[in-house]
């Protein structure tokens, strides 16, 4: 099955926070660095030379099929025409691993337009399948079943198709099937941020195509990458990337696939707020998808123009090709990209006051959005919801999407932190284990060297005895420096990097200790007064400097038992095993006092800098970090009600 492509025109993840150490940004530049060095390499290789399992070169329908596949990258209507061709060939003289071919570019032409017709081109495959020679196609078809169900909105079933394709790939050693299916698992794992193990998938992808020398397939995966690297907030490099890519698919006459790339390179232009230079990118994708009729190419381009217009306050321009995009998104399959459409929508219809017609939009793309587990999508959703239900006044649901949006982006900036670890983790192991491989092949070689020359010269005994003593010493060397940085690097994920403090992991990690002793805890969450106030007025470099005068607050607490650190954001806690409630309301009353007693005078330009308090005790049981949590909450919520400056403990501590 084809590569789908078209999958790159999803909207790039929410951008992430700043590399987290200087070790992880020199590391990640290094990898973007190949990266491009590989992309420049693949667009100077000539077109690929098809090494798949061929039917008799004889066949009529052969030629067809060959180009049929070729086709889908460029002209997506010739390929269904040739594929159409090949299938009543083979009906004249029968040829399974043909027919099951053709269909296979049938299924990716109709997943973009036509669900029904698709699934029954996919059927009629999968008739075909047992008397198919070629064993691989099976993983083909799995892989278009994943794309359909993808097209539908159901990312948990096209993620259960993809594992399957993978397998039954690997069980016939067919390369190329195993590589489309591991860009496919591998894109659908970075849309739902798993980028680690979705950019696993793709570098095996992309080895399984150069060994193959399918440069055109080894390009897409590139992208692939790029795309990757772009949800997780380099979108400098992906830029890069993206316009390489452009400019040699043009060269090329690739042009749906250049359609796909110009519109990735204006989302990441997007992304970094430049916005002349994303309208250009995506007029471009606009004009090429009119000419060669690419109607799904289309309709993202007109999106893509039309966030540009809400960028720009042409309200009114950005409904017309919202309405245009529409009318192209209608006759699509593509649930995400109606999602998208309503963002947008909703956007557009709040900027011109129609506030209730907003929210309508509104919903029905978070509702679409989460139905995928798109975080990054269902954060913009719900900031745009909240604004709109604060203009209608309705305050309680602006506030209970202000809470959920909290929710959600500490949950997804959680996960990009801790992806981006992984990611650094791996590459770290995979580089470990080649140099520890080669280091055993060389002992391996120098050791049948030397047990040749024992049987030839008892001389060189000595010289042997050295040479083993030398790669000892190197393995040795190797494994306490592999020892040093894993310690180093496991400091690094438990450490908040601008504060110093612990991090989120480091303090739910302590919490659980005494919990699972069988000891009780007291937690205080200590949260920032209107700390958006200071970041508006000043700037976040004032607001950075805000949250370290509080961090050195907490830290001068921290001794004996009690422990403290960030939970993220404007967010810090206070831990206490064994401390009643009176010792930590005081040890609460006492931070708060001292940060409001902080001198911001030319740090803050005179603001005040006040913090607010919620206690809750946690005792051993089911749930008890999830629980001492929501309560702490509940109080710090009570403090922030009753005006904010003061301690509060949860109402079931109280009575207790």
């Amino acid at each position: 099955m084809a590569l789908a492509v078209e999958k790159a025109l999803l909207r790039p993840a929410f951008p992430t926070m700043a590399q987290a150490t200087q070790r992880g940004t020199i590391a990640a530049m290094t990898v973007s660095r190949l990266y491009a060095a590989l992309l420049a390499l693949l667009l100077a290789t000539a077109a690929f030379a098809d090494a798949k399992q061929e039917a008799p070169a004889t066949h009529p329908a052969l030629e067809r099929v060959q180009r049929a596949e070729l086709a889908r990258r460029s002209h997506p209507d010739d390929a269904r025409r040739l594929a159409d061709e090949a299938l009543a060939l083979t009906a004249a003289q029968p040829d399974a691993d043909l027919e099951v071919r053709a269909l296979l570019a049938l299924c990716d032409y109709y997943a973009e337009r036509d669900l029904v017709r698709a699934r029954a081109v996919l059927a009629r495959a999968g008739e075909r399948l047992p008397v198919a020679r070629r064993t691989g196609l099976r993983a083909g078809v799995l892989a278009c079943e994943g794309e359909l169900d993808e097209a539908a909105g159901d990312n948990a079933k096209a993620q259960s198709a993809y594992e399957r394709a993978v397998s039954a790939a690997e069980a016939a050693a067919d390369e190329e099937m195993l590589a489309n299916a591991l860009y496919l698992r591998g894109w659908l794992r970075g849309v739902q941020g798993e980028y680690a193990l979705g950019l696993a998938d793709m570098r095996r992808s992309l080895a399984l195509y150069e060994r193959g020398r399918f440069a055109e397939h080894a390009r897409t995966a590139v992208n692939g990458i790029a795309t990757i690297y772009n949800r997780m907030g380099d979108f400098a490099q992906a830029q890069h990337h993206f316009e390489l890519a452009a400019r040699a698919q043009l060269a090329a006459g690739l042009q749906r696939e250049a359609v796909v790339t110009l519109y990735n390179l204006g989302r990441t232009r997007e992304n970094l707020g430049r916005w002349e230079e994303a309208r250009q990118a995506f007029e471009q994708a606009l004009e090429i998808s009119r000419a060669i009729g690419y109607a799904r190419g289309e309709a993202y381009a007109e999106r893509g123009l039309a966030a540009v217009d809400n960028a720009r306050g042409q309200w009114r321009q950005s409904l017309e090709r919202l309405l245009r995009a529409q009318r192209l998104a209608d006759g699509l399959p593509d649930a995400r990209l109606r999602a998208q459409l309503a963002l947008a929508r909703g956007v557009a219809l709040r900027g011109l006051g129609r506030i209730a017609d907003s929210v309508v939009a509104l919903e029905a793309a978070l509702e679409a959005f989460a139905k995928a587990q798109a975080l990054a999508d269902v954060v913009a959703t719900r900031a745009a919801l909240a604004v709109a239900h604060a203009d209608l006044g309705n305050w309680r649901a602006a506030y209970e999407q202000q809470r959920l949006l909290k929710e959600t982006g500490d949950r997804l900036h959680a996960r990009q932190l801790d992806q981006r670890f992984l990611t650094l983790k791996i590459e770290f192991d995979t580089a470990a284990r080649e140099q520890e491989n080669a280091l055993l092949l060389r002992e391996k070689t120098v050791a049948e060297a030397t047990l040749e020359h024992e049987r030839r010269l008892g001389r060189l005994q000595a010289v042997a005895i050295a040479l083993a003593a030398a790669l000892a010493a190197a393995l040795g060397a190797l494994a306490w420096r592999q020892l040093r940085t894993s310690r180093t690097m496991r400091a690094l994920a438990m450490t908040d990097e601008l504060t110093g403090l612990p991090n989120r992991r480091a303090l739910l990690a302590r919490l659980a200790q005494p919990l699972d002793a069988g000891e009780a805890c007291t937690v205080a969450i200590v949260d920032v007064d209107r700390f958006k106030a200071i970041n508006d007025q000043l700037g976040h470099p004032a607001g950075d400097e805000a949250l370290r005068a509080v961090a050195g607050v907490l830290a001068a607490e921290a001794h004996g038992t009690i422990s403290a650190g960030r939970l993220g954001g404007e967010e810090f806690m206070l831990l206490a095993p064994g401390t009643d409630l009176a010792a930590a309301q005081a040890t609460a009353e006492r931070v708060r006092a001292a940060v409001a007693a902080i001198d911001t005078a030319q740090r803050l330009r005179g603001l005040p800098l006040t913090v607010s308090v919620g206690i809750a005790i946690a005792r051993p049981g089911p749930a008890a970090l999830a629980e001492v949590l929501r309560r702490a909450d509940e109080a710090l919520y009570e403090a922030k009600a009753a005006g904010r400056n003061c301690v509060r403990v949860a109402t079931a501590d109280r009575a207790a």
